[in-house]
This record gives C-alpha cells, sequence and structure tokens, in this order.
C-alpha cells in the first residue's frame, strides 16, 4: 500500500491542504464560510451522539480518506465508518457514509468526479448539502451503482403557507439513514442556525 507521501512523490506542501483526485493534487480553497461549518458542527453532533450511544462506528471530520483504488485521497466533510479497522493514523479504505457540504469552489466535483469515485470504491451512503438551498441530495449504494433516495430540503414559514395542504403533506421531514436501523435525522437539525 502506497502511502500519501509516496502518492505525491513526497513534495512537502507547508499549510495547504490538497487532494488527490484521480492521482493529480488538487489544492483546496480557504476554509469555507460560517454556514458551511454550522452543518457540518450539526451533523457531526447527531452522528457522534448516536454511534456513541449504540457503539456502532466513528464520525471523522477533514481527514484524509484513502480510497481503495488507491488513485484517490479526499478530504471528505463527515465521514461514519463502521469498521474502526480502516483507520490508522488516516482512513484506508471506504467510509459507510460520507457527507460533502457544497461550495461555490468545490460543487463541481462533489457533484462529480468525487461522487463516482465514492461509488466505485463501495462508499454505502452519499449525502450532498446545499447550504444555499437548504437541501440534502441522499444516494444510497444499490448494486455498485448510487440510486437517488431523495432530495430533502427545509422549508420556510412562509414557503409552507404558499403551498397546498395536500403538497405539505408530502414533505419530508426526515432522512433515514440506511447504514443504520433507526436513524432518522431532521431537516431541521441539520440547517438548524443556519443564516438565509
Amino acid at each position: 500500500m502506497r502511502t500519501y507521501y509516496e502518492i505525491i512523490k513526497g513534495e512537502p506542501v507547508g499549510e495547504w491542504k490538497y487532494e488527490i483526485i484521480r492521482g493529480v493534487k488538487t489544492y483546496m480553497p480557504p476554509s469555507a464560510g460560517a454556514n458551511h461549518h454550522k452543518i457540518d458542527t450539526n451533523l457531526i453532533f447527531i452522528f457522534t451522539m448516536y454511534c456513541r450511544k449504540n457503539n456502532c462506528g466513528v464520525v471523522l471530520g477533514d481527514i484524509d480518506v484513502h480510497l481503495p483504488d488507491m488513485e484517490s485521497v479526499y478530504r471528505p466533510d463527515i465521514n461514519v465508518i463502521c469498521d474502526r479497522s480502516i483507520i490508522k493514523n488516516f482512513v484506508y479504505g471506504a467510509p459507510d457514509l460520507i457527507v460533502e457540504i457544497l461550495s461555490k469552489s468545490t460543487a463541481k466535483n462533489d457533484l462529480t468526479i468525487k461522487k463516482e469515485d465514492y461509488e466505485r470504491n463501495g462508499v454505502k451512503e452519499y449525502w450532498i448539502v446545499n447550504p444555499k438551498d437548504k437541501t440534502v441530495q441522499v444516494y444510497h449504494l444499490v448494486e455498485g451503482k448510487y440510486i437517488l433516495d431523495d432530495i430533502y430540503a427545509k422549508y420556510t414559514d412562509e414557503e409552507l403557507e404558499e403551498l397546498e395542504e395536500e403538497e405539505r403533506a408530502k414533505i419530508k421531514t426526515q432522512i433515514k439513514v440506511s447504514i443504520f436501523d433507526d436513524l432518522n435525522v431532521e431537516i431541521d437539525d441539520i440547517f438548524h442556525g443556519i443564516d438565509n
């Protein structure tokens, strides 16, 4: 197994963070804004409390994830890992669930290349959170391919008032986490404290 530094040929990068996307070193943009960090904190708290209570995994954020294909080293916003054996100093294998929170500079990769790589490497569940429109796209791995479970959205009181009663009744307010039997995440909890 090649190490991180063997992949990048030992080149020092100082304080700059980067990912290796299909063998190409790609520098990461400066830190994301406050809404990004609020969502990150909300979800890490939710997943960590569940995993601690049920002794069923580890939640890690902003850590090098060496995918099994060894071409890519990513730093997902959130990793939920049930098999602790893939955690050394970094993660060597596919997390069970990955969350990426979109920002202007990362959205294209999160929606395309990373989604394809997570699918190919066996990440069972992939969430793409959009802070701007307060939505969560949830993908489940089924027979090696991602299937869109749904796009969940947080509605304002004004938006809800504009909907017909039948439309309001169809709104899903929770995401059922497929890798766990009994974890449902409230949409309101994901976007708690987010500025409009």
